[in-house]
């Protein structure tokens, strides 16, 4: 089995060249009709503990460190783990009257949503410590960083563009699937010019072009939890891209375990 490597560059550095889903999405349409949709499937390589206290919002690896965003208002965190044990390096809780959602790494920093309370914590990366906080309107789901840009949702179609050091909107686009509009997008992962989303509720995860808005594949990663880890665990949410490959780190809210995997027709 692969054993998630220690040392590697921000996820937002991972060239797409190493993403190795353009490849995947003309195999996947060479078998079916032209211009449909490829549909991916999940094939797991490794099985990692998971802290299963853990409410997953945001999960990201920078550097042979884990990163996860938690939520919940009075367990809210943020910590940063070894990514093989699931070792906890270091963590912050948020104050009491904040529901963390996700979070992302911009450099030297971290980025930390919170669901209704309408702010997001910036933080050094190295101790966790907020820096300072952010205010913005509407509700805070996922974030992602595509080198340049945040890439936030909140819960709607919409996908919203940020500057990283001011948080500011500097443009948005509505997600669309086959023409319909896809809502409920909850946990990003930016990764080789692509968006990947969690769909709050449910086993799928979109591929989305940022520029255009469009799904470009969908995953089903219905199936990965055994039956007898089922009892109590929440929902798929949780996908971190492990920078240099085409691989990716799945859970979800109170799992017992992460999944290495990749995506494949």
């Amino acid at each position: 089995m692969l054993t998630v490597g220690v040392g590697v560059a921000c996820t937002a550095q991972v060239p797409a060249q190493h993403d190795g889903q353009d490849d995947r999405e003309q195999t996947d349409q060479g078998v079916g009709h032209a211009g449909s949709l490829p549909h991916l499937r999940v094939e797991v390589i490794n099985v990692l503990p998971h802290d299963r206290s853990s409410f997953t919002q945001g999960l990201e690896i920078a550097d042979g460190t884990l990163y996860e965003g938690t939520g919940l208002r009075g367990s809210s965190l943020v910590r940063a783990a070894d990514p093989l044990s699931g070792a906890v390096r270091h963590e912050v809780r948020l104050p009491a009257g904040f529901f963390g959602e996700g979070i992302t790494v911009t450099g030297d920093r971290i980025w930390q949503l919170t669901w209704q309370e309408g702010v997001a914590f910036e933080r050094d990366r190295a101790s966790l410590q907020e820096l300072r906080r952010v205010e913005y309107p509407g509700e805070g789901w996922g974030l992602c960083f595509d080198g340049q840009r945040l890439v936030m949702s909140d819960g709607s179609d919409r996908l919203t563009f940020r500057d990283p050091v001011t948080f500011a909107p500097v443009g948005e686009v509505s997600v669309t699937r086959r023409g319909a509009e896809v809502d409920e997008l909850n946990e990003l992962e930016c990764a080789g010019g692509q968006v990947w989303a969690n769909v709050w509720g449910s086993d799928e995860i979109m591929r989305i072009d940022p520029a255009s808005g469009r799904v470009t594949a969908v995953v089903d990663a219905a199936g990965l939890l055994p039956p007898e880890q089922r009892a109590g665990a929440d929902v798929l949410n949780g996908i971190a891209a492990v920078p240099g490959t085409d691989e990716f780190l799945l859970t979800g809210k109170n799992w017992p375990s992460m999944f290495r995997v990749r995506f494949v027709p």
